[in-house]
């Protein structure tokens, strides 16, 4: 049992005060509380759903590093995930009574923005790219925009804007630099060591104090709904209503917020998000990091956990296909209790995985690639960027001196109930030439692994001949050349 002491209160910082709330419904959403509580419009709703970017705000959290703002969805942000948080909105871009921000003025004076609806949330996007780097390569800004979208402009003035804004004033004298130990010490004090329970009965919401508080409260509420990133149950609320009370937040639970490396295996906490997840995979496992500057917009990166990619078991996951492909294994813990699984075994049917009533994801441990092997992973998706997957192949191939295959681990998403791999596939390929005689010949296979389904990302066809050309795919990427075959930007691939 825990014995952590409890709070009935949400506390934050808002801007430039600490927020107390008493009275939030589980379910209730950053933006709603924004707009409708405190008239504060200028954060929109577009979308709903973590797409357009309209409801961008900062989210200032503390961390071993320090404090880091990170721009985030408010329309699929849950109130109650914010407690010792620094959330900055835009009213508090421009300093009352107080000349333009930087951002603001090059928006202004290189047109960026004609209608205006979606400018707030580009403002802010760019606000908080300008304080981590001050002069961004153009691929960089691309990649904090990717979660905005603008119908009137044509991006070519945002970009604009984006590479002049050091030229209207330094990210250092920014108040958020410069006020930043004064916001620790606040937010420091905030952090009390208190489970956070508002609410009674089945409606209610809680914040654990650590992991261990987590296990408790999961043990005696087994059917909570756990949120980490609220990337994927944000949406169960604003587009499908769907009841998820009591809820469990984990975002902030340092211990489920570890990356590290060890004998060759890379530990992901299960909050760690694909932001934080980012510099390690992408240094180990190049492929790795590709994926993931796909996944979503850069607001979904900085909410959305790796872990909760696996717990949620969806079969068009994109992280399960390549981590399955390189041997993962799962962490499971319920009360004080652990297992380990394989990774591919945690899937049992859809919307059915091996978790146990109170059981939650820990952690996933990855192997890293040995450096004779090839490991690759495709993404299939009607836009190329911040788009859901319609299939995804990941391959892991070991090749013998003669030129053999000694070992073929080949998984893909959206092509079954579950992450699968291509068993018939891979048996077809071990032992034999790995020629494209072999890969041809090996094509049929793929009939007695999958039985896709027809819907609204892509046909049966479709996607059973995509999970054949992947394979051709891979193999012409192993013959020799260094560089992965190009695709083009308007290409599904």
């Amino acid at each position: 049992m825990s014995s952590a002491s409890i709070r009935n209160e949400i506390r934050f910082l808002l801007n430039g005060r600490e927020a107390t709330v008493r009275d939030v419904a589980p379910d209730a959403t950053l933006l709603d509380w924004l707009r409708l509580d405190r008239s504060m419009r200028g954060t929109k709703e577009g979308c709903a759903e973590g797409d357009c970017g309209a409801c961008t705000v900062l989210v200032g959290k503390l961390t071993a590093g320090g404090l880091v703002y990170e721009s985030v969805n408010a329309c699929i942000r849950f109130l109650g995930s914010l407690d010792g948080t620094h959330v900055v909105t835009i009213e508090h871009v421009q300093p009352v009574g107080g000349d333009l921000h930087p951002v603001q003025k090059a928006m202004i004076d290189f047109h960026g923005s004609q209608c205006g609806f979606c400018t707030p949330g580009f403002v802010m996007s760019l606000y908080g790219l300008w304080m981590k780097d001050a002069k961004p390569s153009d691929a960089t800004i691309e990649k904090a925009l990717q979660g905005n979208l603008c119908r009137c402009t044509g991006y070519e003035a945002i970009m604009r804007a984006a590479r002049a804004i050091s030229d209207y004033g330094k990210a250092a004298s920014d108040p958020l630099a410069v006020e930043r130990a004064a916001v620790i010490e606040k937010l420091t004090k905030l952090r009390d060591g208190a489970r956070v329970e508002v609410g009674s009965g089945k409606a209610r919401l809680v914040v654990p104090a650590d992991v261990d508080d987590f296990a408790a409260v999961l043990e005696a509420e087994p059917k909570a709904t756990i949120v980490a990133g609220s990337t994927d149950v944000g949406l169960w609320v604003t587009k499908h209503m769907r009841d998820i009370s009591p809820v469990v937040f984990i975002g902030h639970l340092e211990g489920l917020r570890g990356i590290s490396e060890k004998d060759g295996v890379i530990t992901i906490g299960a909050g760690v998000t694909y932001t934080e997840a980012f510099d390690l995979l992408s240094q180990r496992i190049p492929a790795l990091g590709e994926l993931i500057n796909r996944i979503g917009g850069e607001q979904v990166r900085n909410m959305g956990t790796i872990g909760g990619n696996i717990a949620n078991g969806s079969p068009i996951g994109d992280t399960p296909p390549p981590f399955i492909a390189l041997g993962a294994t799962l962490t499971l813990r319920k009360g004080e209790a652990r297992r380990t699984i394989p990774l591919e075994e945690f899937f049992i049917a859809y919307g059915k995985q091996d978790r146990q009533p109170g059981e939650f994801v820990e952690a996933v441990h990855v192997p890293v690639p040995a450096k004779d092997s090839h490991f690759a992973v495709y993404k299939i998706s009607k836009r190329r960027d911040e788009d859901i997957t319609a299939a995804l192949g990941a391959f892991h191939l070991t090749l013998a001196a003669d030129g053999t295959v000694a070992q073929i681990c080949i998984a893909y998403g959206g092509m079954a109930a579950t992450p699968k791999r291509a068993a018939a596939v891979e048996a077809v390929l071990t032992g034999k030439p790995w020629t494209e005689v072999t890969v041809e010949a090996a094509l049929e296979a793929y009939a007695q692994d999958f039985t896709p389904l027809t819907d609204m990302r892509a046909s049966a066809e479709y996607r059973m001949l995509a999970a054949s050309n992947l394979l051709r795919r891979f193999f012409a990427e192993t013959q020799g050349g260094s560089e992965p075959i190009q695709v083009s930007r308007h290409q599904a691939a």
